[in-house]
């Protein structure tokens, strides 16, 4: 399969992942959970003139995890672009980029559940290949 393909496959990829993402932030899945989301929303503290509650720091990091996970979408629809026109102007953010993805797979299998594992270890395999130019 060519590189600019396989990009193009990990950009979907990791639009399903932000999509999954945002969701499981967003809306509790059970009870429970919604109980800590509850408890978290309630517990407020003072940092400088602000108040701010954990429910707060979590929604806003997950949020911001939303956003890298559709630039890293952008960036491997670019790269995909390029491999076509120009790929060696690529060079080692094309590896970078795999390496971010392998990391992504360790943190995925660590703190998380299947969905992101495969997600993630499918971008990972499609920019690897992309990167070493199959």
């Amino acid at each position: 399969m060519k590189p600019t393909v396989l990009y193009r496959i990990a950009s979907v990829l990791l639009i399903f992942l932000a999509a999954g993402h945002t969701i499981a932030i967003l809306k509790p899945p059970s009870p429970e959970s919604e109980t800590v989301w509850n408890t978290m929303n309630s517990v407020h503290f003072q940092v400088g003139r602000g108040e701010y509650s954990y429910g707060g720091f979590y929604r806003g990091l997950g949020l911001f995890v939303t956003i890298y996970l559709l630039f890293a979408a952008f960036l491997a629809w670019y790269l995909g672009g390029m491999a076509r026109q120009n790929p060696q102007a690529i060079g080692s953010l094309g590896w970078a980029f795999f390496a971010l993805q392998f990391a992504s797979i360790a943190l995925s299998a660590i703190y998380f559940f299947l969905p992101p594992i495969v997600l993630s270890t499918l971008v990972a395999l499609c920019v690897g290949l992309a990167a070493w130019g199959i």
